[in-house]
């Protein structure tokens, strides 16, 4: 692929400053967005050009895809560190819809976009991306207008991620997770989960720009469930094993990466369990 010129939008967040550095890396000119002038130093030094720029502001977005006039937008942005899901709403809707008409009115063709893959509706086999999402869920709303709006694009390729884990992430050992694990606040369900490590969610947004347009689920080769997972995850944190859930019903749905292996991307950590013996 040659070099492309590349605008990552929220690229100090958990994927994003992964993904900055494997995108120069691989010959890529990539220009940064945070919020955060603080953070505007970690993108210069990552080689991409800083840009401190409020996405809810829609006309400052516009100048500033408009200046840097970038051959792909990738979205990584995100809205949970206080685990406002309220706010994470807001900007998946109206921050996307800002992002969409800020690249369209540049002349971008394709956008990435990071969405979510829990939100199936339930099924007893792995879910596929020809499957519907399920509106009963809540973080629906702010997910169907994301894709939604990314699918107004000429190239809008949706990523629905997995649980993200690794560092920074609420599976970290002082993420919000980890807490709860240690407040004795979970158990044993036979709810399901499909994780990705970050660095694996950061190479996927990388092989996406050369996919099709259309959404595709990155997750990792072992779906599991909370008895299946805990224990283990419990074991690396050093705490208790949680109590089983008595008369819990099965919740959520196993989802499938066949896709993304078949566009060439696969997890370098094929099972959450490689990755919780290294939980830093």
């Amino acid at each position: 692929m040659p070099p492309l010129k590349i605008f990552v939008a929220g690229a100090t967040g958990v994927v994003g400053r992964r993904l900055v550095p494997l995108l120069a890396r691989a010959g890529h000119e990539v220009v940064g967005t945070t919020r955060s002038p603080e953070r505007a130093q970690t993108l210069a030094d990552q080689h991409a050009t800083p840009v401190v720029v409020d996405v809810l502001d829609a006309g400052a977005l516009t100048e500033a895809l408009a200046e840097h006039a970038p051959d792909v937008v990738i979205h990584q942005l995100t809205d949970l560190s206080a685990e406002d899901f309220a706010a994470n709403s807001r900007l998946r809707i109206d921050g996307t819809r800002n992002l969409v008409d800020a690249a369209r009115a540049a002349g971008v063709q394709k956008m990435i976009a990071q969405s979510i893959s829990w939100i199936y509706q339930p099924g007893t086999t792995p879910a596929t991306e020809d499957d519907p999402l399920d509106p009963s869920l809540p973080p629906y709303g702010g997910i169907a207008a994301l894709e939604e709006a990314v699918g107004e694009m000429p190239e809008g390729v949706v990523l629905r991620y997995g649980a993200f884990y690794g560092p920074g992430t609420w599976y970290a050992p002082d993420g919000a997770i980890a807490e709860r694990v240690h407040a004795g606040a979970l158990s044993l369900t036979p709810s399901w989960t499909c994780f990705v490590h970050v660095d694996d969610a950061a190479s996927a947004a990388v092989a996406a720009l050369d996919w099709p347009a259309g959404p595709v689920n990155i997750v990792d080769d072992e779906p599991a469930t909370a008895a299946e997972w805990l224990p283990v995850y419990s074991a690396a944190l050093g705490a208790p094993t949680p109590p089983t859930a008595r008369h819990a019903a099965p919740l959520g749905r196993p989802v499938s990466n066949a896709r993304a292996r078949e566009l060439g991307w696969k997890p370098r950590l094929e099972s959450w369990r490689e990755g919780f013996s290294d939980l830093g």
